[in-house]
């Protein structure tokens, strides 16, 4: 819900300016052997580095990111999918299914991530889109939904039967941010190993997963997806997380990926950390007697800075000013003011400010020496958490 006002002669605005490093060069990107590639702060999407990040490419089997999450959303988890000789056919990488055979989706899902499959790409599209088209039409909705635009899919799997079949390291990355708020989707993405039952046989099978970066080559990882066709080259989407620092890493034809995500990761884990530059809680101090101790900031914000970086971070925190009719609570909007966080003049974030007693257990916290009060226009305050 948003709230619309009037533009009032007087509006009070309070702004926080303050320092929180010394000011020195941005930290440069690490040479890779990916002809894109990126690295994005998973919690407030800060590209950290990038390099060709918007060239439209083929992907490969990353594109199962998006089957599996489209999958995993869908809630037939539990669903027994009958698999299709339409899916039996398919070319590539495979899980070896057998026309007729009875599986679950939650287990095709796992041998999508885990081994790539393609057969278990469309018996999934089948299942969950009704048939590829329908599925495919599902993709690029949700591609859209997300803000990948520059993003097209074409089926579920990546295989090169298509030119009309691409995306890029930034959108892929965006993809990656958005799937992996999803729980379902982190534990299967960040699987060593999984065994599914198979109703054709009397063996199990038993799928390790082909990321290295996960099983072998690097402590931190947390997931990913693995990708490679014969005019993709080598595309690699892996997550890693260390002292609460989520990263993003996406390559595309990268010859060297593997190295080239380890060396992405080292340098952000060495040179950055997430800073709390807005915390949750009641705003303290207000100079504005109908406020006092009557607002608040519902969620923190974090943003990932290096010890390198400049000094620029700014804090703006607007609030309406009071209206006579107000005096009655129950007439007063919920939605207050904002908090806007600007990193080397840029906004990168915002936060509501929101009236009435907090119900979260919010820390304490005490801005009387930085507050300042000034009159200034405000038209519009948004929701922005």
């Amino acid at each position: 819900m948003r709230f619309r006002y009037r533009v009032f002669p007087y509006i009070c605005m309070m702004m926080i300016v303050f320092t929180l490093f010394p000011a020195k060069a941005k930290a440069s990107l690490p040479v890779v052997s990916a002809h894109s590639a990126i690295l994005m702060d998973q919690e407030s999407g800060r590209v950290i580095y990038e390099e060709n990040a918007h060239e439209k490419s083929r992907i490969a089997s990353i594109t199962k990111i998006m089957t599996a999450i489209l999958a995993i959303e869908s809630g037939k988890l539990d669903h027994t999918v009958t698999i299709s000789p339409n899916a039996v056919g398919t070319e590539g990488s495979s899980l070896y299914l057998k026309k007729g055979e009875k599986i679950t989706l939650e287990n095709l899902v796992y041998g999508l991530m885990l081994r790539s499959g393609n057969d278990a790409a469309v018996a999934i599209a089948e299942e969950v889109g009704g048939s590829l088209d329908g599925f495919v039409w599902m993709m690029n909705q949700k591609a859209e939904e997300i803000g990948m635009t520059d993003s097209h899919f074409s089926n579920p799997h990546g295989l090169d039967n298509t030119e009309n079949h691409y995306s890029t390291a930034y959108d892929m990355a965006l993809l990656t941010r958005y799937a992996m708020k999803n729980e379902a989707y982190r534990v299967i993405s960040g699987s060593k190993k999984h065994r599914a039952s198979n109703s054709e046989e009397d063996w199990d099978y038993v799928w390790k997963n082909k990321n290295r970066l996960l099983t072998e080559l690097y402590e931190y990882t947390t997931g990913g997806k693995t990708g490679y066709t014969k005019l993709a080259k080598r595309t690699l989407v892996t997550t890693a997380t260390k002292d609460d620092l989520n990263l993003i890493a996406v390559t595309l034809n990268g010859p060297d990926d593997w190295n080239d995500h380890i060396y992405m990761y080292e340098h952000a884990f060495s040179d950055f950390r997430p800073i709390e530059l807005l915390q949750a809680g009641p705003v303290k101090d207000v100079g504005i007697k109908q406020y006092k101790g009557k607002i608040y900031v519902k969620h923190a914000f974090t943003y990932p800075l290096s010890d390198e970086e400049e000094k620029n971070v700014e804090v703006k925190i607007k609030l309406i000013k009071p209206k006579e009719e107000w005096k009655d609570e129950r007439s007063t909007p919920e939605v207050v003011g904002k908090a806007e966080i600007f990193y080397d003049n840029k906004r990168v974030g915002s936060r509501s400010i929101y009236y009435g007693e907090s119900k979260e257990a919010y820390s304490e916290q005490n801005w009387s020496k930085i507050w300042k009060d000034f009159i200034q226009s405000f038209v519009r305050i948004g929701r922005h958490d």
